[in-house]
């Protein structure tokens, strides 16, 4: 049986007699099994084992001992004084860039405080002159009353004496004069103003502020007709994909370091589209006639019904009222639970999107236009003559918050004379085109495990508070994140199941649908 490790005898340091033969001096040197030895081990524990005296090797260990000071003195000891050195520069060095940041900071802050300061100033100041000038047109109306009511009072009294008194020509004259037109003071028209603090002063102050960049352990902080794949005009939704999502299966969810799932859960209904309420809810559709309304939590809240196929819905930014397109070229809004007709396209809306300045964009078959409220066009991408549309088979719609720039999803398809491949166009106000993204990713760009990519297919697109931009792309279950000038920053998310829709609500939490059920509320990085 062998000797349990506890039980082994052991040797302390500076001990001079054998661990095995009590009080018997280590005077010998076993070159075996490299340990001082007493006479007695020779003939039982080093027994046949190559001995020496243990002075024999003394100044070999002295020449060791020498070389380590040596080594220590000349080269380790001088590495750990930079070391230090060195160390000591870096902690002024982080002292003096954190102080520098704190400088910054307060200065921008300070000017901050001095422009909204400024900018007050100025509305108190016309606000002042306002009140001035109404209140001087107010006195002057004042002054037009009371002569117009002594006037009325002296006319009275003249009537009165000549009833009693008069001759039969003062009466005649009288009547006479009572009978001329005789009108009220107009009253002015007073200068008005009005004042609408912003309900996202947050997001506003941070842009404002500028960008903060944070880093630590490695890690940065900072299709065929789009129509016909999906539904037709009895509204009829195609959900024959079992093929592709077996395909998909294999594919294991990744969740980034920048990503975060916040809730997870699967919807009562099938969603194509999603719009994010102000108070935390989610307005959904799917290609039918119906609405739905979620909590956070998927729960129904309220369904809609309408006798024709919904395409697509967007919420105003402004009046947070819903908008609804259908397959009858209607455009629609939400009025206290009924879907109310404001215009007609003259073309299918495919898709649509609410601006802040309270416009409805509408994308149809080659081209996206921007009408009013009640359906005047105002703006149109439509090509002259034979010219290539620049878009071609609109399927989403969203506008910028920061920079009011427009991106489109186009299916591009062959349908309407377009190449086939998909992508997202991106226009500014004037719906000039600033550029293109056909899904591309760079190759320095790592993923982890990396992935060969099916086509480009993107079927949602939303931007973000600040100005980035969020791509659902269906083929490859993931989500992309862009900067607001094209630029990609990284994959946000990537599912076992295709991306159907995607949108950002008030918190800058990710709303993504997956394989048309599974809704997925994501924090990430948006720097």
């Amino acid at each position: 049986m062998a000797t349990p490790i506890s039980q082994i005898p052991f040797r302390f340091k500076g001990q001079i007699t054998c661990i095995f033969h009590k009080g018997r001096q280590l005077e010998l040197y076993c070159e075996k099994c490299q340990e001082p030895v007493c006479l007695h081990c020779i003939s039982s524990i080093h027994k046949s084992h190559s001995i020496c005296e243990l002075s024999e090797i003394s100044p070999q260990k002295k020449q060791d001992i020498t070389n380590f000071i040596n080594r220590v003195e000349q080269n380790d000891l001088e590495q750990v004084r930079k070391y230090i050195k060195s160390t000591h520069t870096l902690l002024q060095d982080n002292t003096n860039t954190f102080e520098k940041l704190s400088c910054q900071l307060k200065m921008r802050t300070d000017k901050l405080k001095q422009d909204l300061d400024l900018l007050a100033a100025q509305t108190l100041s016309i606000y002042k002159k306002m009140e001035e000038d109404n209140n001087r047109l107010i006195q002057n109306y004042m002054e037009e009353l009371n002569m117009y009511e002594k006037h009325m009072k002296q006319q009275i009294e003249e009537c009165n004496i000549v009833l009693n008194v008069g001759s039969h020509i003062q009466i005649y004259d009288k009547s006479c004069e009572i009978h001329s037109p005789t009108s009220l003071p107009v009253k002015p028209v007073l200068d008005t103003a009005s004042f609408d603090p912003n309900k996202n002063s947050q997001r506003l102050l941070e842009l404002a502020l500028g960008q903060v960049i944070l880093s630590g352990q490695g890690q940065l902080l900072t299709k065929q007709d789009r129509s016909g794949s999906k539904s037709d005009d009895k509204g009829q939704f195609s959900r024959q994909q079992s093929g592709r999502k077996e395909k998909k299966a294999v594919i294991r969810k990744k969740l980034l370091s920048e990503t975060k799932v916040v809730e997870e859960w699967e919807s009562p209904c099938y969603i194509t589209s999603i719009c994010q309420t102000t108070d935390g809810q989610v307005w959904t559709s799917d290609y039918s006639g119906v609405l739905t309304l979620l909590d956070g939590k998927g729960k129904i809240i309220q369904k809609v019904t309408h006798k024709s196929i919904i395409y697509d819905i967007s919420l105003s930014p402004t009046t947070h009222t819903l908008w609804v397109c259908d397959s009858k070229n209607n455009i629609m809004e939400l009025v206290s639970g009924q879907l109310t007709k404001k215009f007609r396209t003259k073309q299918k809306p495919r898709c649509m999107c609410v601006t802040a300045g309270n416009h409805i964009i509408v994308g149809m078959d080659k081209h996206v236009s921007k009408f009013t409220t009640q359906g005047q066009m105002v703006l149109t991408t439509m090509a002259i003559g034979t010219g290539k549309p620049l878009v071609y088979s609109p399927h989403r719609i969203s506008e910028c918050a920061v920079t009011n720039n427009v991106a489109v999803v186009d299916s591009n398809t062959e349908n309407n004379v377009g190449d086939g491949n998909q992508r997202v166009v991106v226009m500014d106000t004037e719906f000039q085109k600033l550029f293109v993204y056909r899904g591309d990713i760079p190759r320095t760009y790592k993923q982890t495990p990396p992935t060969e990519s099916e086509p480009f297919d993107p079927y949602g697109v939303v931007y973000d508070s600040v100005g980035n931009l969020i791509i659902g792309d269906n083929n490859n279950c993931r989500v992309l994140l862009l900067s607001g000038g094209g630029e990609f920053l990284r994959i946000i998310y990537t599912d076992a199941n295709w991306t159907s829709a995607v949108g950002v609500d008030r918190k800058n939490v990710l709303w993504a649908v997956f394989g048309y059920r599974d809704m997925k509320l994501l924090q990430y990085s948006s720097v």
